[in-house]
């Protein structure tokens, strides 16, 4: 019933379904694992994303690793309800109609939390509105705009419209739905009677949101030049009390104008530009990082706000393959209800621990070998390495020194990889780097076998991250965030061989959860020497753990237990999503 729940979670994106494109990353996984643990611990959350009628994109790879996109058709009355409530927002002065669809995510004791998907696909609507719900993170400024609008103003509107009244917190996954407290001041406004914004409605606005922010560069914060925000303001039923000081300066931060009070139409004029990420800064009561290292590196460049961290997690029972669900399920029973019962995993004998990663890592190369054709042998070190294929995560690392690979692979053990990954359709850079891994794994031949898989996603996903004997992580640091594919990594005891950022500067003890790749880094990325990075991923593979993995199983199966232990027990979204209701929702 609406009005059991207290709590609103906006996002952009959001994986629930492998057969539902509504999701292009991290960030869309994180917010499904998040869904899944609020039904687990019955949290009263309702959510809201819009529909992505054509997702992200079916990647396509040709021999040689050229990368093209097709859009995703999928069957969305398969898998959603439609809803007849409707709710509208304003496009250049002109109304445009909104419908929600429902999906309903159950918890392991049967509560359920609802997700509403925003739709424009209306025939009310213009043929150009009809499309602004249809491809997730697609199009120009002006379509991202209107997207972000729908969202967050729209997905208030909606949720009035379901009857939603008493929501308490509004939390907003990214700066994407930060939209949303402008429909909240709105509400405020209208709520006292008054036709401008001071103090108080800010104050009230701020007492409500919550604003979880994911990115580390710059640059990977949305801003809308003000010229196109000012198409929308049929949407801003407000205007700023000039008399209120305290008004002034939260609009001044918000804009990032330090010049004198001015209306949007002037500070248009001037070329500036509205970012999402100060918007939200500026009207949130609780703001957090997803990783220690990420508050530190965002409170270095939000200096004038309290970041807080409150490190990512992944859902456990939706992460565990059906080896180790098993597995768990005999030794650790009510593991599903506790996350933190994990580290029990320590009383379980080496032979079924083994068992059970023979058994994910069978069915993930039966896969494979399907799919490439290559070949991949049971009982070689496979090493895994999938994610969104941008510069900064180095995808390319291991193949730094081909010769020295190589010999590794011929003189110490054999090795074989796994790769999977997709780069934006317009990162022409991150294209390069794909066709630059299949050249690599050509020049391998016939020493290493090395696997580029296609159309990376979550049931993918699970297999590569459950079913590889070592996972692969080289970010330029300080630019992960948090990463979470470890995670799942360790919920199936494969350790992390990583560089330390994001979530592995908590995660990783030498030789008992993983192995690290160059030393913790303290300082930006202008400082940062990765010459070394390389230099250390080539010792560490040829003297510690390809001979540990053919010669000393006892010690690198003391690793694969330290990662379910220590790590799986621990980074999860159960114990992530508790903190979030200590520290944020209360």
């Amino acid at each position: 019933m609406p009005n059991d729940r207290f709590i609103a979670y906006f996002t952009m994106e959001i994986a629930l379904d492998p057969s539902m494109p509504t999701y292009s990353g991290g960030l869309g996984v994180l917010a499904g694992d998040t869904i899944r643990s609020v039904a687990d611990l019955q949290v009263p959350v309702v959510a809201v994303c819009l529909l992505h009628r054509k997702g992200y994109f079916y990647q396509r790879l040709d021999a040689q690793g050229r990368q093209t996109e097709d859009p995703v058709e999928w069957a969305v009355n398969d898998f959603l309800t439609e809803m007849r409530e409707r709710a509208t927002v304003s496009i250049e002065g002109r109304e445009l109609q909104l419908r929600a669809w429902k999906y309903g995510v159950k918890g392991v004791s049967g509560y359920e939390v609802p997700v509403y998907f925003l739709d424009t696909d209306l025939p009310e609507n213009s043929p150009w509105d009809r499309q602004l719900t249809g491809h997730l993170y697609g199009g120009d400024d002006w379509y991202r705009l209107c997207q972000e609008v729908i969202l967050g103003i729209g997905g208030v509107r909606m949720l009035r419209a379901l009857g939603y009244r008493d929501l308490r917190r509004f939390h907003m996954n990214e700066g994407h739905a930060a939209f949303l407290t402008i429909e909240l001041l709105n509400e405020e406004a209208e709520r006292t009677g008054k036709n401008t914004i001071g103090q108080p409605e800010i104050e009230a606005v701020r007492a409500k949101c919550i604003f979880t922010t994911h990115t580390p560069v710059p640059a990977g914060h949305d801003q809308f030049p003000l010229d196109l925000v000012d198409k929308l303001a049929g949407n801003f039923k407000w205007m700023v009390d000039m008399q209120d000081l305290f008004a002034v300066d939260v609009q001044k931060h918000t804009m990032q104008y330090g010049g004198d009070f001015a209306r949007m139409p002037e500070l248009a004029q001037r070329g500036l530009r509205l970012n999402m990420t100060y918007l939200a800064l500026n009207l949130s009561h609780y703001i957090n990082g997803v990783a220690k290292k990420h508050g530190e590196v965002s409170r270095l460049m939000f200096a004038d706000y309290p970041i807080d961290a409150i490190t990512n997690g992944v859902h456990a029972a939706t992460w565990a393959t059906e080896p180790f669900q098993a597995l768990f399920d005999r030794h650790i029973p009510g593991w599903r209800e506790d996350n933190f019962s994990l580290r029990y995993v320590l009383n379980i004998p080496d032979a079924e621990l083994w068992e059970a990663h023979q058994k994910a890592k069978q069915e993930l190369l039966a896969y494979v070998n399907r799919k490439s054709n290559l070949g991949m042998d049971q009982d070689v070190l496979t090493v895994g390495f999938a994610r969104r294929v941008a510069t900064y995560k180095r995808a390319d690392l291991l193949f730094y020194d081909i010769e020295r690979l190589r010999r590794i692979a011929r003189e110490v053990g054999p090795i074989q990889v796994i790769y999977a990954g997709k780069a934006h359709p317009r990162d022409v850079q991150g294209k390069d780097l794909i066709r630059r891994i299949f050249q690599a794994g050509e020049a391998l031949k016939p020493d290493i076998k090395m696997a580029f898989l296609a159309n990376y996603d979550t049931w993918l996903a699970r297999r590569l991250t459950g079913g590889v004997d070592i996972w692969l992580n080289t970010p330029q640091p300080p630019n992960e965030a948090s990463g979470t594919s470890g995670m799942k990594a360790a919920l199936n005891g494969v350790p992390s061989f990583s560089i330390l950022d994001g979530w592995w500067v908590e995660g990783h003890i030498e030789n008992f959860t993983g192995w690290s790749i160059g030393a913790p880094v303290s300082h930006g990325p202008e400082g940062y020497d990765c010459s070394g990075d390389a230099d250390c991923l080539y010792g560490k593979l040829e003297h510690v753990i390809v001979p540990m993995y053919y010669r000393d199983r006892k010690t690198f199966m003391r690793a694969m237990y330290g990662s379910i232990a220590i790590n799986g027990a621990f980074f999860n979204t159960q114990r992530m999503v508790q903190q979030y209701v200590v520290k944020a929702y209360l």
